[in-house]
């Protein structure tokens, strides 16, 4: 998952970029409302984090260009300005969500899960099929193939898949797939999660080239193309 980050100060850039790319985002950093509204335009992020009070162009203005040029492309607002009228207008110029400063990094975590997840929604209802390189998923039918193989899996591997598929290229924990798959908290002394990654490895990966399903040690999984 691609994040740019638009904030003028240094420290707080720095700090943001560090913590996401800890837990396996992949970040672009502008220090200006300028840049940062060409590199949104300019390139594919999955979504776009930016202060509001910036140099050359705010990030409320910002926003609303990101809107008329990319429309579905989520953006949070961070800022020093907390009244309801600043939300407001942050939240009229398409802003998606909004955090004022100083934030707790974990809070920036969740509003980023939250809205992301909103956008994956969004996708699925308009369309049935998730495609990620050369598999597919069709929701509707409840088939996966690859290659044109049918692949059979049993409704919690299917379940299991789609969500790594929403999620693609980004580390998912042992915590978040418990809870976001089996609607359950991680039990430490289990490893029923790895069992299932175990199932799906075995059936989507094993007898093709390219594999999907990777182990970050000591921080879960990604759904990614091998490079």
């Amino acid at each position: 998952m691609k994040i740019l980050i638009i904030e003028d100060e240094v420290r707080i850039a720095t700090l943001v970029q560090q913590g996401l790319e800890e837990r396996g985002y992949l970040t672009t950093i502008a220090y200006d409302g300028i840049t940062g509204k060409k590199l949104a335009l300019q390139n594919d992020y999955d979504l776009v984090i930016s202060d509001i009070i910036l140099p050359g162009l705010n990030g409320i203005e910002v926003c609303r260009e990101i809107r008329r040029g990319k429309p579905d492309l989520p953006v949070i607002l961070l800022t020093a300005l907390g009244t309801t009228d600043d939300k407001v207008e942050g939240f009229d110029a398409g802003a998606d969500d909004y955090l004022v400063k100083p934030f707790d990094f974990r809070e920036l975590l969740v509003r980023i899960r939250a809205v992301t997840n909103r956008k994956s929604g969004n996708q699925m209802m308009q369309s049935n099929i998730l495609k990620y390189a050369d598999l597919e998923l069709n929701n509707q039918t409840k088939t996966v193939t690859r290659l044109g193989k049918t692949i059979s899996l049993t409704p919690k591997e299917l379940k299991l898949l789609e969500y790594m598929m929403q999620n693609s290229e980004r580390v998912l924990s042992r915590a978040e797939i418990a809870e976001k798959v089996w609607d359950t908290h991680f039990d430490t002394g289990t490893n029923f999660i790895d069992v299932y990654i175990n199932y799906l490895r075995k059936k989507i990966d094993k007898d093709f080239g390219s594999k999907l399903i990777h182990t970050k040690s000591g921080l879960g999984f990604i759904f990614q193309e091998e490079s």
